[in-house]
């Protein structure tokens, strides 16, 4: 039997839930052709949620086209505009001819070759002498608004993990180059998402950034317990097995409401479940997770240093004045200073995640690892 949930991959139709308000205000934007900067730590479902807006964008208008676009293995301005190029050629249009027909009106300079997959799908790969474009990129950076100009309609740029231009040789310098010619654009916006926290803020909030006021920004927050609920119910009766309220509350809490953990934890719990669902059926598979994970986690926490990890001990312990002598001492942080350089290199790190005197772990079942298994 298929499982009723999914993790670890794009959360679609009767598989993703709530985030209403959220959806509708990215819908509202990309009617609008808003610029919107979606941030949230990893894997709480921003890819889910900017693919169920653009769904639901485009079954109420049809003059509103999307290009996704991934930046996770991007770290070259290079790289960064054959992804785009080939993107935006791919999204606004059907046919290959008109493929080659856009390229040689907009990217007139570049000579670029394409070549097509052997069934002449729409899947083809772009290839140019990208040091010259590197030079002169304007063409690439201007072709989403020639081509939705062109052909009359409305396109969003959708781009994943836009904190690794961060990565690249002239970060900065290259940011000036995009906001230059975006910030003009009338006819196409940008849904820029991530989920490196800290990157993404001295990317948009910064003051002396290019991309400052950029567009509208939204933190997302976790899914809470009520919408959670009644999703995991639903999802364990169309398979015909049953999950009390009460049960579907302690995944909703192991998990700390986590997107990914909440729905692997369900899917974990729903395999063990025969008919109806009991709260050792919850416990047994939280702590198989837990023990699944571990040999990640282990890895993990033998490439900290011994000063990182007792601050992690520290935190699990509830320590609230983390720079006071006391906490330092009882556990061998070395100084206030260190602290601080502490806590930089695990928020670097994506071990934790700071929120001005608030500090928590980024993955809560990492935490429950030490928790219970390290500590």
């Amino acid at each position: 039997m298929e499982s009723p949930f999914i993790f670890g991959k794009v959360a679609t139709a009767d598989y993703f839930t709530n985030r209403t308000q959220d959806i509708k205000k990215l819908v509202t934007n990309f009617n609008s052709l808003v610029n919107t900067v979606v941030i949230s730590p990893r894997r709480w479902g921003k890819s889910s949620l900017v693919k169920r807006a653009a769904e639901i964008t485009q079954q109420s208008n049809t003059n509103v086209r999307f290009c996704f676009i991934d930046m996770y293995n991007i770290r070259t301005e290079e790289q960064f505009y054959q992804l785009l190029s080939q993107n935006v050629l791919q999204a606004s249009s059907s046919r290959f001819e008109e493929i080659l027909e856009t390229s040689k009106k907009f990217l007139t300079s570049l000579l670029p070759k394409i070549s097509f997959s052997p069934d002449m799908t729409n899947e083809f790969s772009l290839s140019a002498d990208w040091e010259e474009i590197k030079k002169q990129p304007d063409e690439i950076i201007e072709l989403a608004e020639n081509v939705a100009k062109l052909k009359n309609f409305k396109l969003v740029v959708c781009i994943d993990e836009f904190q690794n231009i961060s990565s690249f040789d002239e970060p900065l310098e290259f940011q000036k180059k995009l906001r230059s010619h975006w910030q003009y654009h009338t006819n196409v916006c940008y849904c820029l998402y991530g989920s490196k926290r800290h990157m993404l803020l001295d990317v948009f909030n910064s003051q002396s950034m290019p991309f400052y006021k950029f567009g509208d920004i939204m933190f997302l927050t976790k899914i809470s317990e009520e919408h959670w609920i009644p999703f995991i119910q639903k999802r364990f009766s169309v398979t015909g097995k049953t999950i009390s309220e009460e049960n579907a509350r302690l995944i909703c809490s192991l998990a700390e409401n986590h997107s990914f953990y909440v729905q692997q934890l369900a899917h974990l719990v729903w395999n063990e479940t025969i008919k109806e669902c009991s709260a050792d059926n919850v416990t047994t598979a939280f702590e198989n997770l837990l023990l699944q994970l571990g040999f990640l986690y282990q890895t993990n926490i033998d490439s900290l240093s011994n000063t990182q990890v007792n601050f992690l001990n520290a935190l699990i312990k509830g320590e609230l004045r983390l720079s006071s002598k006391d906490v330092i001492r009882k556990y061998k942080l070395g100084t206030s200073a260190n602290v601080s350089r502490i806590k930089q290199a695990l928020e670097n790190k994506e071990v934790i995640e700071m929120q001005g005197e608030t500090i928590d772990f980024l993955d809560p079942m990492y935490k429950n690892w030490l928790k219970h298994h390290y500590f």
